[in-house]
């Protein structure tokens, strides 16, 4: 009688650990990258869609065509739902934080004619904000070296956006502004809530879960505040379908893998990247002027996202 054969391992052999720990590196390696390059495309939106509806109208229609398009998902695959109304909760209140009070501010500023630049400039805060933040609501510890980078990140999306915020003047920028403060808070509080009560859900049901009341709000302000028209243009569902697909699914998904992988400030250090890297579009796509001060503020924001994500290794 032959020998029982050893038993089988379901433990991968070290020849497969050592061929996908690579495949793994290099998808963390890139994944900051490619949601700056998806969230820097968000102006398009903006720059199509703005003329031809309000902005919360806009987003309205945004965050309902988000929901049509991932419930059928949901429900085919059986994506698994929160556990407890406790965590549904929290996932919802980060969607409103994040869409509803980030987007709602973001669109509002620029459809009232406070210069995209600007508009970068006041939300590029967020990094900051959101270190101090997470030392008192996250209790994470900054490096020195983490304050650097956060220092020169912001001094390079001042560099990239001066010329823009140089050409515009007056007490009307000041009531402009408000719209824009609110969406840096929202960002800010929405990754930090994020990150301490609810960092990890399935990216499907928790679409959902962001969306619907964040749509119920939106629609809800909008209908006191807008006209809710809409002149449905190409250049109107142009931006819609970008807006739905490129930004609220794929980059929001990015944001929340990002949150889940690393800390909060290293998150939020990549926004850092975002007003070069529209700057570079805008550029490519329709010959914006690129001056060698926006081209010194790149490379300083990098340097800075480069510095502040360093120390801890994300």
């Amino acid at each position: 009688m032959s020998p029982p054969s050893p038993p089988s391992s379901s433990a991968p052999s070290p020849a497969t650990s050592s061929a996908t720990s690579p495949v793994r590196s290099t998808f963390g390696d890139v994944l900051p990258l490619l949601f700056v390059a998806v969230w820097s495309t968000g102006f398009i939106g903006a720059k199509f869609g703005l003329p031809d509806a309000e902005p919360l109208t806009f987003l309205s229609w945004r965050y309902a065509a988000v929901i049509v398009l991932m419930l059928p998902v949901v429900l085919l695959l059986r994506a698994p739902w929160p556990a407890s109304r406790a965590a549904c909760g929290h996932i919802a209140v980060t969607g409103l934080l994040v869409h509803g009070v980030y987007l709602g501010g973001v669109f509002t500023a620029i459809s009232h004619g406070l210069p995209a630049g600007i508009t970068a400039l006041v939300v590029g805060l967020q990094p900051l904000v959101t270190a101090l933040g997470a030392r008192a609501f996250l209790g994470e510890r900054i490096g020195r070296m983490q304050w650097v980078g956060l220092a020169l990140g912001f001094v390079g999306v001042g560099l990239v956006v001066a010329q823009k915020v140089a050409t515009v003047a007056g007490a009307a920028v000041l009531t402009m502004l408000v719209p824009a403060v609110i969406a840096l808070l929202g960002i800010t509080a929405g990754t930090l809530y994020q990150k301490k009560f609810c960092p990890s859900f399935d990216l499907r049901t928790g679409s959902i879960i962001q969306f619907v009341p964040t749509l119920i709000a939106t629609v809800a302000v909008a209908a006191m505040t807008e006209t809710l028209q809409v002149r449905w243009t190409g250049h109107f569902v142009f931006a819609l379908a970008w807006l739905v697909l490129v930004l609220s699914i794929g980059a929001v998904s990015l944001l929340n893998l990002l949150i889940r992988r690393g800390s909060a400030v290293n998150v939020a250090s990549l926004f850092y990247l975002t007003p070069p890297t529209t700057a570079l579009i805008a550029w490519a796509l329709f010959g914006e002027t690129l001056t060698g001060l926006s081209m010194v503020g790149m490379a300083l924001a990098a340097v800075g996202v480069w510095l502040a994500r360093r120390v801890s290794g994300k």
